[in-house]
């Protein structure tokens, strides 16, 4: 399987040495106000991100209401929804008619407009105001519309939630029929917000997707409260970074009880700037913020008494003692030196060079 190792959505490279991409989902949290979904996009603009992202979907195209009324049990989080599972898909659908005053926004707000669709006229009214589609956990078995979205000459971004590995290979062998373009993220779909929910996360199977496909770019959509498993998804080198973003956390909707907020969200990028900082480039060496530390915490060999020109060196009259010039001997040299003799006189205290020695 081909695969690019670097993807560019709209002019913004994401690779290895470049810094995760943030994605703010704002999904449903715009409670079906086209004011308060322009607002939430400078507000994601204004707390870091880099996209703000939507979910396209009509009720009648993602779910049977006949469906969810006969199935009477194993509804999660939909179990606490005020209304039925189809009333509630209905009421915070994203007004179609909104897309190009939404795509707008972004583009004045500088931020990156995305977002997921759920059935095939999304994919045809999206495509020209998205750089980069996004394609949900649910849909991770529907082959023909990974395909469909997949010849869209875009990036896709493929989320593996409540799957398989068996289900991962299948859509990203599906995907890459039609694209190279693919990042593939490792995702947990529990919407609760339970704070248990930590030990399903499974951020090592970045450390899995990174073996099986070298240098695929990988990240996280994650629904977590707070940035922990953000900073340990790049730490194990995800790129891309997929959160749920509102203004209130307290208003009555589906999503806004588990996303991130302007200032939980600020957060969060600014811990992941520090952390990206801090990884490095896995090179040891003596970095340039230590330079002065290697002289005043390293130990050299100082004499212990005066000494005079020919004396010989015996261990009694050298100890270890910081701090250590550039070019004195360290203390793992000892015994190579003992029983040269001095080439200058020396007094008690001073460091001990090479130059200051014969054989």
């Amino acid at each position: 399987m081909r695969y690019d190792t670097s993807i560019l959505i709209n002019g913004k490279t994401i690779d290895a040495e470049s810094p995760a991409y943030f994605i703010a989902d704002i999904a449903a949290n715009h409670d079906g106000d086209l004011m308060k979904a322009k607002e939430l996009i400078w507000l994601a603009k204004e707390a870091g991100a880099d996209a703000a992202k939507f979910q396209h979907f009509k009720a009648e195209n993602i779910v049977s209401d006949y469906g969810f009324r006969e199935l009477k049990s194993a509804l999660s989080h939909q179990s606490e929804w005020q209304k039925s599972v189809f009333d509630t898909y209905k009421q915070y659908e994203c007004n179609r008619d909104w897309n190009e005053e939404l795509a707008l926004t972004a583009k004045e707000a500088e931020i990156d407009f995305m977002t997921t669709p759920y059935d095939y006229e999304a994919i045809m009214m999206l495509d020209r105001y998205i750089p980069a589609y996004k394609i949900g956990s649910g849909d991770i078995t529907w082959t023909e519309f990974i395909e469909e979205i997949s010849k869209q000459n875009k990036p896709v971004i493929l989320a593996t939630g409540a799957s398989s590995l068996e289900d991962v290979e299948r859509a990203v062998e599906t995907a890459l029929k039609h694209t190279r373009q693919l990042v593939l993220l490792q995702c947990n779909t529990n919407y609760t917000g339970e704070l248990e929910n930590f030990k399903y996360i499974n951020l090592k199977v970045l450390q899995s997707y990174a073996l099986k496909y070298p240098q695929m770019i990988l990240g996280l959509s994650d629904h977590t409260s707070g940035h922990a498993t953000v900073l340990g998804a790049i730490a194990l080198g995800a790129k891309v970074i997929e959160k749920h973003f509102t203004d209130d956390n307290y208003r009555v909707g589906p999503d806004h009880k588990f996303s991130m907020n302007p200032i939980t969200w600020r957060e969060m990028i600014d811990r992941a700037r520090e952390l990206e900082a801090s990884l490095g480039d896995g090179v040891k060496r003596v970095e340039d913020n230590e330079k002065n530390t290697v002289i005043i915490q390293r130990r050299c060999l100082r004499l212990t008494k005066d000494l005079e020109i020919g004396d010989s060196i015996r261990e009694e009259d050298v100890e270890a003692l910081r701090p250590a010039p550039h070019s004195a001997i360290e203390p793992h040299y000892k015994k190579e030196i003992l029983g040269r003799r001095l080439a200058v006189r020396k007094v008690k205290g001073d460091a001990l060079y090479m130059e200051d020695l014969v054989e």
